[in-house]
């Protein structure tokens, strides 16, 4: 019965790495840009709904909404005055830039909400754990695994049913391609942007409600998700959805059934395995080039 304890706590739990690695991808298949400020923009966004629903006494449902618009602001301003004027620059450049941008958050977090662990109010959604025969679902973990789903279920009928999604699906497979067609990509890479950053501030609150917000710890949950996002592929969004699942359940069987640690580490020892024996991920695409 543990392992089904395990197993359930581990599909609940990645979920959540489900949604980073998902807001991971769509910034690379879009841009070709690995954005290593993920962590601190996933605390952000989790700081805005923090002071939302603490400073400024909003009910929840009215801070998630005001947290997203802010990460909207946030994610547009991003794209506009850091990664747009290095479009044209090596990947390395860009690479550093979203490094220098990760540390530009950190002391901007630290200066306004300090280092210390800020919890959100206890019950602060609604309903009670659930228990079904021997396994117990923490609310939070099954409100989390809930909001995921439905987010992916938003996300899979924006790119599939909208003009604007089957833009991005275009610009994400020929840049050159999409502008002869008369797409406008700068406009389809702040539109990538605003969304990876409203998915990750989404996470954020997800994590801040179950563990707490800290400017130096959140940042390093979130980068769990990168062994999912290479698990699943770079360029696959069903891969980081699968790859998420797979991380967090692994992780949660190893550290409750063998050893805490061991289960801290796991995400790494896969990210080390895939990187060996299949570097493009499960459902990323092997690409060869003609030289």
């Amino acid at each position: 019965m543990l392992t089904l304890q395990f197993l359930t706590t581990g599909i609940l739990t990645g979920g959540i790495y489900a949604l980073i690695a998902v807001s991971i991808v769509l910034v690379y298949k879009a841009t070709r840009i690995f954005n290593f400020a993920v962590g601190e923009l996933l605390a952000l966004g989790g700081y805005f709904c923090y002071s939302l629903v603490v400073w400024a006494h909003f009910p929840l449902w009215l801070a998630i909404i005001g947290a997203m618009l802010m990460a909207v602001i946030v994610g547009a301003l991003v794209e506009r005055l850091v990664l747009r004027p290095l479009l044209s620059q090596p990947t390395l450049t860009i690479v550093m830039a979203t490094l220098a941008l990760s540390s530009l958050l950190s002391g901007l977090m630290l200066m306004i909400w300090s280092g210390y662990v800020v919890t959100f109010p206890r019950n602060l959604l609604p309903g009670k754990t659930l228990i079904i025969g021997d396994v117990v679902m923490s609310n939070e973990l099954v409100w989390a695994f809930g909001i995921a789903m439905v987010a992916f279920a938003i996300l899979a009928y924006f790119f599939n049913k909208t003009k604007t999604g089957l833009r991005m699906r275009a610009v994400s497979e020929d840049h050159e391609l999409s502008m002869s067609c008369g797409i406008n990509i700068t406009l389809i890479f702040a539109v990538t942007w605003i969304l990876a950053v409203v998915l990750g501030s989404l996470s954020g609150f997800l994590l801040g409600n179950r563990l707490g917000l800290t400017p130096a710890i959140t940042p390093l949950i979130a980068l769990r998700a990168f062994p999912a996002v290479l698990f699943g592929g770079l360029e696959s969004l069903v891969g980081a959805v699968v790859g998420g699942l797979t991380i967090g359940i692994l992780e949660s069987l190893v550290g409750g059934l063998i050893d805490p640690k061991y289960g801290e580490i796991t995400p790494y020892i896969i990210l080390l395995l895939v990187l060996i024996f299949r570097p493009e991920g499960l459902f990323g695409l092997k690409r060869i080039e003609r030289i």
